[in-house]
């Protein structure tokens, strides 16, 4: 009797539970920037480390879109959260970098930490040819910082 009560434990609660330690996990981290509406800073966020930028990262089928598109040289932190309907990723590349995030199913989000010199860098879905489909885009290091309204920006094409 104690072993079938401890495997129904095991089974039905067990799992319960560490949902239920993921999810306080999730929402004490957070999504928003406590203002309850979005943002509207021109200027990139600074985390909670000195000196490193976060960049919020939307990836939708199939584009991506930079909160940031030029940068200073520097530590910055990718917020990167998948937005679309199926799974994607991000991924950096240029001046000797290569990083990228997990894959990420629909709802999912990462964070990225890289350390960029100045330059141009490539950022891509690196999933099944979603880069072919138009989700890539350019990121600007040195000069002067902007959002991702600038008209350089590539949004992708769609399908």
């Amino acid at each position: 009797m104690a072993t079938t009560l401890m495997t129904l434990v095991r089974r039905n609660v067990g799992p319960g539970l560490a949902a239920g330690a993921l999810a306080g996990i999730l929402v004490a981290c957070g999504g928003g920037n406590g203002n309850g509406g979005g943002s509207t800073s021109s200027a990139p966020e600074q985390s909670g480390k000195p000196e490193t930028t976060q960049v919020d990262v939307k990836l939708v089928d199939f584009k991506m879109e930079l909160s940031e598109r030029t940068v200073q040289a520097g530590t910055h932190t990718f917020v990167v959260r998948n937005d679309g309907h199926h799974d994607h990723a991000m991924e950096i590349e240029g001046s000797g970098t290569e990083k990228k995030t997990r894959t990420l199913a629909p709802g999912e989000s990462s964070r990225l930490t890289v350390s960029l010199k100045n330059g141009k860098y490539e950022v891509y879905c690196p999933v099944d040819g979603h880069k072919d489909m138009g989700m890539k885009t350019e990121l600007t290091v040195g000069g002067t910082a902007s959002t991702g309204s600038d008209t350089h920006t590539t949004n992708g094409n769609g399908y």
